[in-house]
């Protein structure tokens, strides 16, 4: 299979020539890597520039934005600027982060998964941080859920959800829609991505509230939003991150934002989101 791959890129000197030597040293190589210096103000370019010369297949593309760092709209903006630089004859196109180390058989791996299940439209493995010296599972999510900074699509799916959306929760809905369009998605616990730089380390509190923001644009409902929260602010042993998604979230439904999903897609994500909390609860009964 043919892996097309973007990597959006602000200021990671520190990390990119180690995430790109992980693909270069991948059993099977990607057809094409192009990494987006999104108004980087260190040496990414040039790290980037100096392994195109020996990896033709690796290129590097500028955008010009702000320099801060928000999850969401920044980074999917930032993925189009290198996607729009791609032709159409990829299998799958990925959307990388760009402080990673993939295991050395990681593309391989997808490969046979997408052989072996012609409706599977999303897999990937699952991200590992340091701590004390060891590896240890970065426990932020639902281990079926496929972090952000690992997403890989099949063509046709990639095309069914509409691509990325540009705005906070785009690897949430990416999963729901997929879902909605008949698609399948997993993550392989055999592979440990390594991560180098913990989520959401750099984000500020208006990006905080985004999350609020996500769940409204969802069409998730109150009551759903507030368990939500309560789930993502327990995961991240931060009581007070519940408010900021609740206001975000208060603040969005008051400026009647503009929802990112129609009213039929927003029930299904409803009625798929509500069967899985009951699924939870039904060995309590």
């Amino acid at each position: 299979m043919k892996f097309y791959i973007v990597i959006p890129a602000h200021n990671e000197a520190d990390f990119i020539g180690t995430t790109l030597q992980s693909l270069t040293n991948q059993t099977l190589l990607p057809t094409k890597v192009v990494v987006v210096d999104d108004h980087s103000s260190d040496e990414t370019a040039a790290i980037v520039t100096t392994l195109s010369k020996t990896h033709p297949w690796i290129s590097l593309v500028s955008n010009t934005s702000s320099d801060t760092h928000l999850p969401g709209g920044k980074i999917i903006t930032a993925f189009y600027k290198g996607y729009e630089t791609l032709d159409a004859e990829y299998d799958v196109i990925c959307k990388f982060d760009a402080d990673v180390i993939f295991p050395e058989n990681y593309l391989e791996t997808l490969t046979k998964h997408y052989h072996n299940n012609s409706r599977l439209g999303m897999v990937a493995g699952h991200c590992y941080i340091e701590k004390n010296g060891q590896w240890v599972l970065e426990n932020l999510t639902s281990k079926a859920h496929i972090r952000g900074g690992l997403k890989a699509y099949r063509k046709v799916c990639f095309s069914d959800i509409g691509g990325l959306k540009k705005a906070m929760g785009w690897d949430t809905l990416d999963e729901l829609l997929a879902l909605y369009y008949g698609w399948e998605f997993k993550t392989d616990a055999t592979l440990h991505v390594k991560h180098l730089k913990p989520t959401g380390a750099h984000y500020n509190r208006n990006a905080k509230h985004l999350q609020g923001t996500a769940l409204y644009k969802m069409r998730y409902g109150f009551v759903l939003a507030f368990l939500s929260a309560l789930k993502l602010a327990f995961k991240k042993r931060r009581v007070t991150l519940f408010w900021d998604y609740i206001m975000g979230y208060i603040k969005a439904s008051f400026q009647s934002e503009p929802f990112l999903i129609d009213a039929d897609q927003g029930a299904f994500i409803r009625a798929y989101r509500w069967k899985n909390i009951k699924r939870k609860f039904r060995p309590l009964q």
